[in-house]
């Protein structure tokens, strides 16, 4: 069966907003004056003009005709080295997840954003790039100078050093890892042709050194400092679909793309952290998992101290798996679609969440279980669909290991092939605090954990500001229509206030301590609303955070119109004094 994703799209957006399903988030309520405060540093600008869909660019920006257009999406890889933090970027990723995730490739405008697909003029233009990412863009490489607050587009200079270099570059889908040691400045992101590209400065210079395409391997996550040696989790295949590995770095300035592997993994490895002496992973699952170790998990690594120091080649048989989405997920197929987002280890426990692309789960249980009737796919979609779930766990790997859920359900919705009914099975779990998505259903992916101030801080994506566009799209289609045009007469209210304006925007909570429950910092993107995820944290050295936003807003550019615009941000985040 062939599923039309677009419309599983707008019905899903209808039914889960007529079922009410999501909750408000009050068990993790905001503190009565808001401790933090934020500043914007670095914003992306615009970089085309676009007419409308499938026509030539016009000259600009400034955009005679057409509207300006703001491709760079992402702050995608973060890092800092003494007074400069540099970070990568990814283009439209909100398309590129739509085609290559969900396979949906039909091109579409909005008020907000357009994707154009294989109708982009940079797939017709470069026959490398296939259809279902043409609306990727060339990355970009940027620095932020702490002292003087400038930033610097460093992108040029890798064009400029050799025509592979500028090559290498165009065909990075995107920049989504950063990472330094010693001398050197790491960058690296997934390619075209399921590789990956990597591409190095010197710290001190700020100098570009070279690039590098690793063939074998199709993905890279998070890079992670411990005991003094650079680890990187990477994955194999499209979107590391086909297994995984950590690498260890062995270069240094002269050699800067020498890695030794110390994981091999049936997945790709995505968070890091550095927890009782070891590496706990977080992981993405297999394209087609045939057994608990190819969902995603929690793996842990052989201790730092065992043998030579750090990890190294003689470890990378030694990882073993903890806990893995089938011990919690009752319905064996939405399990496979789980992934493993941001992890930390805070007050004697590694913290973990879980990753969910929006309807991704309904799109891949339509193709195992077809629904017969709209009222079946309705209903599928709402018992399918899934929002963060918030994990801890304690001595990883041993025989007195405990695992807790720390948000999430007690019961789960399953379906009964052989009955072809769904009912509520348990997920072997209470939870401690509240509900999944710290009770908010659109909250989807727990994308950065970082502990600064002995405080864990939990950034998500929170998808809610899509289902306008959703909602936009089924209002014309029979038969849920109706509602549609319902939710969307008051564009104030919608008749729905479980999914507001109040509520658009990438949500910030934080823990205090491992006996409190999470508070929100903030749920409205860090003053910009269209800022649906918090991609990335790193500690200021202050006692705050550098925060990378994600936000693929591409045609909301008119700085007159009172309303905020697309493009990623860099924000800082401090104390209020």
């Amino acid at each position: 069966m062939v599923i039309n994703i677009r419309r599983l799209l707008a019905v899903g957006a209808v039914a889960l907003v007529a079922a009410g399903v999501a909750v408000s988030p009050a068990a993790a309520a905001a503190p009565s004056r808001p401790e933090y405060k934020f500043q914007l540093l670095a914003k992306a600008k615009p970089d085309e003009c676009f007419v409308a869909v499938g026509q030539e660019y016009p000259v600009g920006p400034p955009c005679a005709s057409g509207k300006p257009k703001v491709n760079q999406a992402y702050v995608w890889g973060l890092t800092q080295v003494d007074k400069t933090v540099w970070f990568g970027t990814g283009a439209n990723v909100h398309c590129l997840v739509s085609g290559a995730t969900l396979d949906y490739v039909k091109p579409t405008a909005n008020d907000n954003w357009t994707c154009e697909y294989g109708e982009s003029q940079a797939a017709k233009n470069d026959e490398a790039i296939p259809d279902y990412i043409g609306d990727m863009r060339a990355p970009e490489v940027w620095t932020y100078d702490t002292v003087t607050k400038k930033s610097v587009n460093k992108s040029a200079e890798v064009r400029a050093k050799s025509p592979e270099d500028a090559t290498r570059l165009a065909h990075t889908i995107g920049l989504r890892a950063a990472g330094h040691m010693g001398n050197v400045v790491l960058l690296g992101g997934p390619a075209l042709e399921n590789t990956l590209n990597m591409f190095a400065f010197d710290a001190t210079t700020q100098q570009y050194l070279g690039s590098i395409n690793f063939p074998d391997y199709g993905n890279i996550r998070t890079f992670l400092v411990a005991d003094d040696a650079l680890y990187l989790g990477v994955g194999i295949g499209r979107n590391g679909s086909a297994g995984g590995a950590v690498w260890r770095w062995t270069g240094d300035d002269t050699r800067p793309f020498d890695f030794t592997t110390v994981a091999s993994l049936p997945v790709q490895a995505a968070d890091l952290t550095v927890y009782d002496g070891r590496i706990a992973a977080t992981s993405w699952p297999a394209e087609q998992p045939t057994s608990p170790l190819m969902l995603a998990g929690l793996w842990i690594s052989p201790p730092l101290a065992d043998g030579q120091p750090g990890l190294n080649d003689e470890d990378k048989a030694g990882w073993k798996q903890v806990w893995n989405a089938r011990q919690y997920e009752p319905d064996r197929v939405v399990s496979a679609t789980y992934g493993g987002g941001g992890i930390a280890a805070f007050d004697g426990y590694v913290y973990w969440g879980t990753m969910h692309v929006p309807m991704k789960s309904s799109m891949v249980h339509a193709n195992v279980y077809p629904p017969a009737t709209d009222q079946a796919a309705k209903d599928q979609t709402v018992k399918t669909q899934r929002a963060i779930s918030i994990w801890r766990g304690k001595d990883l790997g041993l025989p007195t290991q405990k695992i807790e859920l720390v948000y999430g359900e007690k019961t789960l919705p399953a379906w009964d092939p052989a009955t072809s009914t769904w009912s509520d099975k348990s997920t072997n779990f209470t939870p401690l605090y509240g509900k999944s998505g710290f009770g908010y259903l659109f909250n989807n992916y727990t994308w950065r954990m970082t502990v600064v101030d002995n405080k864990l801080f939990v950034g998500t994506m929170d998808w809610s500001y899509l289902v306008r566009d959703l909602l936009a799209d089924a209002a014309p289609q029979a038969p849920v229509n109706a509602k549609a045009r319902k939710a969307l007469a008051d564009p104030d209210n919608w008749h729905m206030p479980l999914i507001s304006p109040g509520k658009f925007g990438g949500d910030l909570y934080m823990f205090p301590d491992s006996n409190s429950p999470a508070q929100a910092v903030n749920t409205r993107g860090l003053g910009n609303y269209l800022n649906y995820g918090i991609r990335n944290m790193i500690p200021n050295g202050k006692g705050g955070l550098y925060v990378g936003m994600a936000n693929p807003m591409n045609l909301r550019t008119d700085t007159t119109d009172r309303k905020p615009e697309g493009g990623w941000e860099l924000i800082e985040m401090n104390k209020r004094r």
